[in-house]
């Protein structure tokens, strides 16, 4: 058994050996919740949980972190007088745990809120002054770049090289290239959004969160810290550094995972092409928006276009009509069989999680399995879909599931009575234009008695279920 994973500090891949061959650790730079998630925030959490579903197999515990930053400049920049900072965190990490959990994401071992460990990056501060590597500066830590000589190692740039960051020109600063671990209090920030520290008053650097949260629940030193590629510089850059130059052995593989794109400009919200998960997944049916974030290697760019999602619910279609097909055939006589993975499908995982690679031996099986069904080979039928069962499973796109089949009758029900509330919302905007008011009122009555809200305006009329 040999998996090996692309580390992006090595720049290279390299064979998975874990530190506890027992315990595999992972940290993993979860969402900063200052608005609710977008689609590729779901490509990159799904990457990692087909990552830990993986070595769950291969190596049996995964200890799984994924953080939240609950406390940041945009986290205070989107609060408003009717909704602090604090509670637009939490309503934000909801819908993240909401979206997640719709597309079928492992729950994470621990998943530590950033506020719940301001003692913990108080320590690392202190004890990255004290070795020389940060200075106190007017209320303000900053990290020294220049005093550790490994710094740029994991995006392999020099300091001379990098661009200094957003804040270059903040007070205090011995060089634009140094970044704030302790941030001083501002007259025009919340006062509940601040902490006691010896340096004053104040509240945590975005960077240090991790490098302190990692190391309360995994330790000094852990196996993997994954991420997107664009968190590489500065977040990852400046952890590595902050953590090393205190002393600890921090992570030992590095992976990131690519972008989303749209039109081949990266998503964003400043370029209008920013998808929200929330509305993808009103549209698509959640089995359909995970295997389309898959089906693309977790290292490439995903290019998001009209017909992803219709691919991959095609490509699923195969599947569940083979599972539909054989289930029919064979019934309650169907053989015993010994089936485990495919060799193919494993040595396709085993090498940097190539999921596209095991896709295409859930496929050939699914084609193997229906020649066996047409030719009457009962044993071959039950073997391709014990088999098919079992890879689908491992990567959380078996269509059989019971997570899966609610949320698909729940989609359906849901287009369903759409389609007939919008028959009775067309023929009632017609009554009103025939001006044959009782009729008009007869179908509102009718749409009120079955539990249904309308609203009017000015772009149409919208329905809800009252849960009243």
């Amino acid at each position: 058994m040999t998996v090996r994973f692309y580390d992006t500090q090595a720049q290279a891949l390299r064979e998975f050996t874990p530190l506890d061959p027992a315990n595999v650790t992972v940290y993993v730079c979860g969402p900063t919740v200052q608005s609710g998630p977008g689609i590729h925030h779901l490509r990159a959490a799904l990457a990692f949980d087909l990552m830990r579903r993986w070595l769950q197999r291969r190596f049996g515990r995964v200890t799984f972190v994924r953080n939240v930053t609950d406390i940041d400049d945009k986290v205070l920049a989107n609060a408003t007088p009717d909704e602090p900072w604090w509670a637009l965190a939490y309503r934000i990490e909801q819908e993240f745990a909401a979206a997640y959990s719709a597309i079928g994401i492992l729950p994470p071992t621990y998943e530590p809120r950033a506020t719940a460990s301001i003692p913990q990056m108080q320590e690392l501060i202190s004890r990255l002054i004290d070795a020389g590597h940060a200075y106190a500066s007017e209320g303000d830590v900053y990290f020294d770049v220049c005093s550790w000589p490994a710094y740029g190692s994991l995006t392999h740039q020099s300091v001379d090289a990098m661009e200094a960051g957003d804040g270059a020109q903040e007070r205090g600063k011995r060089d634009p290239h140094d970044f704030a671990l302790w941030k001083a209090a501002k007259p025009d920030e919340p006062a509940d959004a601040v902490w006691a520290s010896p340096w004053g008053t104040g509240r945590p650097g975005w960077h240090i969160e991790c490098s302190a949260m990692s190391r309360r629940y995994l330790g000094d030193r852990f196996d993997i810290h994954g991420g997107g590629i664009d968190l590489r510089f500065p977040h990852h850059e400046n952890e590595l550094a902050q953590s090393t130059a205190a002393g600890d052995g921090f992570a030992r593989y590095w992976l990131h995972n690519g972008l989303v794109t749209v039109g081949d400009q990266k998503m964003s919200k400043s370029l209008g092409n920013f998808l929200l998960a929330h509305d993808v997944l009103a549209e698509v049916d959640p089995l359909v928006v995970r295997y389309a974030l898959a089906a693309a290697h977790y290292r490439s760019s995903l290019e998001i276009s009209p017909s992803t999602f219709a691919e991959a619910d095609a490509a699923l279609g195969r599947i569940r009509t083979f599972q539909q097909r054989a289930a029919r055939a064979l019934g309650t006589a169907m053989p015993l069989v010994a089936a485990d993975l495919p060799d193919a499908f494993t040595a396709a995982l085993d090498d940097d999680l190539g999921v596209p690679q095991a896709l295409a031996v859930v496929h050939e099986t699914v084609r193997a399995g229906n020649a066996a069904l047409d030719a009457g080979d009962d044993n071959a039928a039950a073997q391709a879909l014990v088999e098919v069962g079992r890879m689908t499973g491992i990567l959380g796109l078996n269509p059989t599931d019971p997570q899966w089949q609610d949320a698909a009758v729940d989609a359906s029900q849901t287009r369903a009575l759409d389609a007939l509330v919008q028959e009775m919302i067309a023929q009632r905007a017609q009554a009103r234009a025939d001006k044959n008011w009782t009729a008009a009122d007869r179908i509102r009555d009718a749409i009120a008695a079955a539990g249904i809200v309308l609203e009017d305006g000015p772009d149409g009329t919208h329905w809800s279920v009252n849960r009243g």
